[in-house]
C-alpha cells in the first residue's frame, strides 16, 4: 500500500536542494553563553535566555524545593483540580509587576497569544495587525474568525486608515512590543492614540520586551509610560524569565473571561510546581538584581557596534535581538553552518519565518556573555563573513 505521507519526502528533498533543510542542534548540558551543541563547544548567540536566569541559583533552589514538597505535576487542568496555591501567587505577582488588575498564566507564550485573541473576538469583529507580528498572533486571529486587516510594519498612518474603515463590531489593534526577527520596537504611543481615537482594544505581545525593556524589565508599556492605555498585555515566562509559560495581564473582567473561555487554559494541564516556583523566584531576581539588565544592554551595545564596524548590516534593531542580514536563504544557512564550525552558534532564519530575500542570522547576546566571549565571536564573524563572501 502506498504511503499517503510520501509527498512529505518530496517536499523535504526540495528543501534540501534549496539549502533550507535544517536539523535540530542538540544541547549537551546547561543553557549557557558558551555551551556544547552537537558535541562542539561554541559561543551561544541564539538563546532567548536574556538574563541567564535559566541557571540562576535562586531559581534552581525554588524549583528543587517545590519538587520535594509538592511533587512533579499538578494533576489536572486549572478548572478542575489543577489550580495550586502557587499558580494564584504567580498570577498575583505578575499583575503587580505589570501594574494591572489581574493576570492569568497559560502554558506558553504561543497559547497565550492564540488563546486571548480567539476568546475576546468573533465573526463580527475586526483585527488590525502589524505585518510582522508573531505567528501566534496570526493563528489566534484566524481562530477567532474575525476579519483581519494587516498594515505595513510600524506604519501608523496605514493602521489609522484601516481602523477608520471598520464601522461595526469590536476592533482589536495588535502589535508586538519588540519584533522577534528584526529587534525593533513598536511605535506604541502612537498606536495607543489610534486605539483610543477609534474605540479599539489595544493589545501588545511583550514576549521579547519582558525582562529587557522598562523598569526592572516590565516591558514596552512601562518603557513608554503607557500604563492603563493597553488593554491586553501578553508576556512570556520562557525567555528572560528563564522557565516556561506565557501570561496575559489586564483588567479583572478580561482575566475572568479567559478563565471561562480561554481554550488553552481550559484544556491543558497546568504548570508543574517546579516551573511555577522558578517563575516566582525569577520576579524576585528582576526586582533585586537590576544590574543583570544593565549588563544585557552594555553587552548589546558592544556587540552591535562590533558588527557594524566590521561592515555587517544589522537592519533596524534597537534591542538585544540583532539580525545579521544576508538576503538569500541558502547563503544564510551556509553562513550559519560555517560559523558553527568556527565556534559560534548563530541560527540562520529564512522563508517562511521571514520574507523571501530577507534571510538573516538572528543573534541575541545575554547578560552572562563576557567581553572576551563577544570579542571572540566578533572576530569569528568577521573572518567567516569574509570567507563566505558576506563582507
Amino acid at each position: 500500500m502506498a504511503d499517503p505521507l510520501a509527498y512529505l519526502d518530496q517536499q523535504l528533498r526540495q528543501l534540501e536542494s534549496q539549502g533550507l533543510r535544517t536539523r535540530l542542534r542538540v544541547l549537551d548540558g546547561e543553557q549557557l553563553p558558551v555551551a556544547v551543541f552537537d558535541g562542539r563547544r561554541v559561543i551561544n548567540l541564539s538563546s532567548n535566555n536574556y538574563l541567564g536566569l535559566a541557571t540562576h541559583p535562586a531559581l534552581r533552589a525554588a524549583a528543587e524545593k517545590a519538587v520535594r514538597t509538592l511533587g512533579v505535576g499538578s494533576g489536572a487542568v486549572r478548572t478542575i483540580t489543577g489550580t495550586m496555591r502557587s499558580h494564584v501567587e504567580l498570577e498575583t505577582r505578575i499583575a503587580r509587576f505589570k501594574q494591572t488588575e489581574a493576570a492569568i498564566v497559560f502554558q506558553s507564550g504561543f497559547t497565550a497569544n492564540a488563546g486571548v485573541v480567539a476568546a475576546v473576538l468573533g465573526r463580527e469583529d475586526t483585527i488590525i495587525s502589524d505585518e510582522l507580528n508573531h505567528a501566534s498572533i496570526i493563528d489566534g486571529a484566524r481562530l477567532s474568525r474575525a476579519a483581519i486587516k494587516v498594515f505595513p510594519h510600524r506604519d501608523v498612518a496605514a493602521a489609522d486608515r484601516l481602523l477608520a474603515e471598520v464601522t461595526s463590531g469590536h476592533k482589536l489593534l495588535i502589535t508586538d512590543g519588540v519584533f522577534s526577527m528584526d529587534g525593533d520596537i513598536a511605535p506604541l504611543p502612537a498606536l495607543c492614540e489610534l486605539a483610543e481615537r477609534h474605540g479599539a482594544i489595544m493589545m501588545v505581545d511583550d514576549a521579547h520586551a519582558s525582562g529587557v525593556l522598562g523598569r526592572n524589565g516590565r516591558g514596552t508599556v512601562d518603557h513608554f509610560g503607557l500604563h492603563g492605555r493597553v488593554h491586553i498585555q501578553v508576556g512570556t515566562l520562557s525567555k528572560a524569565i528563564g522557565a516556561l509559560g506565557g501570561y496575559i495581564a489586564g483588567s479583572q473582567s478580561l482575566i475572568e473571561w479567559l478563565q471561562l473561555r480561554g481554550r488553552p487554559f481550559l484544556f491543558s494541564t497546568s504548570h508543574p510546581p517546579a516551573v511555577t516556583a522558578a517563575c516566582l523566584a525569577a520576579f524576585d531576581v528582576l526586582e533585586n538584581e537590576p544590574e543583570r539588565i544593565e549588563r544585557l544592554w552594555s553587552n548589546t551595545r558592544r556587540f552591535k557596534l562590533g558588527l557594524q564596524a566590521a561592515g555587517f548590516n544589522i537592519g533596524a534593531s534597537e534591542t538585544p535581538i540583532t539580525p545579521v542580514m544576508v538576503g538569500e536563504g541558502r547563503r544564510a544557512m551556509e553562513f550559519s553552518r560555517a560559523l558553527f564550525d568556527a565556534g559560534v552558534l548563530a541560527t540562520g532564519i529564512a522563508f517562511p519565518t521571514v520574507p523571501e530575500g530577507k534571510a538573516r542570522l538572528r543573534t541575541i547576546v545575554t547578560a552572562t556573555h563576557t567581553d572576551d566571549d563577544l570579542d571572540k565571536a566578533l572576530e569569528i564573524f568577521q573572518r567567516v563573513g569574509k570567507a563566505q563572501g558576506i563582507l
